[in-house]
């Protein structure tokens, strides 16, 4: 039973209309040549503290009660809702504790600690987070802000439905929107269904944690966990119940995308639309890139960008993973016959077939030790993946055992 409606939403857009911002709606031309459709970017990343759960978190605090003010907020979050909560009871003036996973990026723990919270670090993924911060209110009374699984926090991120409607003048088909605990989708559901029940919902999580679409598959809450993301803002092993309806009965359909097709996502992100995302925020551009959403030809698609919180070194290794998706960077190594000339012999295959090396790493004797052997490691820039193969095949054709590296 969905206990959230459009008139909640239409509420929640009031009052966060002095505290959050409109955030852009941005027409991708390269990404809608390439795949028919007319797709639209919702940046979510320019939105106050870099993502769109201060409209949840600043919603919830302001239908709070003085007596539950009083004792101050407690929030977990893997870093965005953690920001929201801590900007939202800064301008109330009242306390508030964020848990936070120990693999939250650390731009997302800076920035919280800079909004003037008290910053507890516990576990690996949120729901870890969310046992200790369960304790610590159990401990000191503060009031619990939950980041997904509240009323006030889905009507507030249900204001990105308004907003898009509002900016595409009704004409929306699809909206794809990243899934963790369900919060941001399941309030643009309620508000996009409520205006047009014929708008698509689509849901895209990671491989790694399909929580919420096991759980829809099910028919009931599950809970998945395969392995660590680089989209953390996603990372959900237990989506909540709350959500877990609404999604159930509003939105059409959750894909997942692998880690590696995400990486792809904040690499086309920063190259062709000139956006920072970070990994949850790409979920819905690899979606479509890796083709596991189809578009119809030429309807209007909205991609949500839930965040761009993403911490500088993390970014830097993503967009090495995403060259190396794209065949834009190939790391291998070429076993030779150790004899003068080889591998000068080697480096001008490379060069002569317009590869670029960026480190080159040569050693005198192989792995096994084999006499009259040697070994270099190299990682080149590359146009795709047949510039690639054409490299292999020369390198071969010379004599040189090729092996590709990770």
């Amino acid at each position: 039973m969905v206990n959230v409606n459009l008139e909640d939403v239409k509420k929640a857009k009031e009052v966060l209309k002095s505290i959050v911002k409109e955030t852009p709606l941005q027409e991708s031309k390269t990404l809608s040549d390439r795949i028919g459709a007319n797709v639209y970017y919702k940046c979510e990343n320019l939105q106050k503290t870099g993502s769109f759960k201060i409209r949840g978190a600043c919603n919830k605090i302001a239908n709070l009660t003085d007596e539950e003010k009083s004792h101050g907020v407690i929030a977990s979050s893997a870093g965005n809702h953690a920001q929201g909560v801590a900007l939202g009871a800064k301008m109330t003036g009242i306390k508030s504790t964020i848990v936070m996973p120990e693999t939250a990026p650390l731009a997302k723990v800076t920035a919280t600690k800079g909004y003037g919270a008290e910053v507890v670090l516990n576990g690996l993924v949120y729901d870890d987070a969310y046992a200790k911060a369960v304790e610590i209110q159990k401990e000191t009374g503060a009031t619990f802000l939950h980041p997904f699984n509240d009323k006030y926090v889905i009507a507030g991120q249900g204001t990105i439905g308004l907003e898009i409607f509002e900016q595409l003048d009704g004409k929306v088909d699809t909206i794809l929107c990243p899934v963790g605990g369900g919060g941001i989708i399941a309030g643009i559901a309620i508000a996009a269904k409520g205006l047009n029940p014929n708008v698509k919902i689509i849901g895209v999580q990671t491989d790694n944690i399909p929580s919420m679409k096991e759980s829809k598959v099910n028919g009931k809450v599950t809970t998945a966990f395969k392995g660590a993301t680089i989209a953390d803002g996603i990372a959900v092993k237990t989506p909540g119940d709350t959500t877990f309806d609404i999604i159930n009965e509003l939105v059409d359909e959750i894909i997942t995308v692998s880690e590696e097709e995400i990486a792809r996502g904040i690499l086309f992100l920063m190259e062709y639309q000139k956006v920072v995302a970070e990994g949850a925020g790409a979920v819905t551009t690899a979606a479509l890139l890796s083709g596991k959403y189809k578009p119809q030809q030429g309807e209007n698609l909205v991609c949500v960008i839930s965040g761009g919180n993403i911490d500088v070194n993390t970014f830097y290794r993503i967009i090495g993973t995403g060259l190396a998706a794209e065949g834009r960077r190939y790391s291998f190594s070429a076993t030779m016959t150790d004899k003068p000339g080889g591998f000068l012999e080697l480096i001008s295959i490379i060069s002569k077939s317009d590869a670029n090396i960026l480190n080159a790493n040569q050693t005198r004797l192989s792995s096994g030790g084999a006499i009259g052997k040697q070994v270099a490691e190299f990682i080149v820039e590359t146009f795709d993946h047949d510039h690639i193969e054409r490299l292999k095949d020369e390198m071969n054709a010379a004599g040189f055992e090729i092996q590709d590296l990770k």
